[in-house]
C-alpha cells in the first residue's frame, strides 16, 4: 500500500478510504498487504483528481463508476458498429 500511495503522491489513508467506500477492492498478499492493479491505481488517481476539485468522496465514486460504464458502453457500441459495417459490406458477422 505504501508503494501505491507513493506512486499516486497520496497517503495510505487515502487508499484505505477508497477501500472503505467500496471503490477499490485490492487483492491481499499472504501477509495481508493490499495489492493494487494498474487499473485500480488509475481509478485511485481519478478519485484524487475529483477530490482535489472539491467533489465529495461519495460523489467522486459515483462519477468514476458512471465514467467506467460509459466507456464500456462506448466500446460495445463501437464493436457493434464494426459488425454492422462488416455485414453491410457482405462479410459475415463475427462474434
Amino acid at each position: 500500500m505504501g508503494s501505491a500511495a507513493q506512486i499516486l503522491g497520496t497517503t495510505p489513508a487515502f487508499l484505505r478510504s477508497l477501500d472503505e467506500a467500496k471503490l477499490l477492492t485490492p487483492q491481499r498478499s499472504e501477509g495481508g498487504h493490499r495489492r493494487y492493479s494498474r487499473y485500480q491505481l488509475r481509478v485511485a488517481a481519478r478519485a484524487r483528481e475529483l477530490l482535489d476539485q472539491g467533489i465529495a468522496l461519495e460523489a467522486a465514486c459515483r462519477i468514476i463508476v458512471l465514467e467506467d460504464q460509459l466507456a464500456e458502453a462506448n466500446a460495445i457500441n463501437a464493436a457493434l458498429h464494426r459488425r454492422l459495417d462488416g455485414a453491410s459490406e457482405g462479410q459475415p458477422p463475427t462474434g
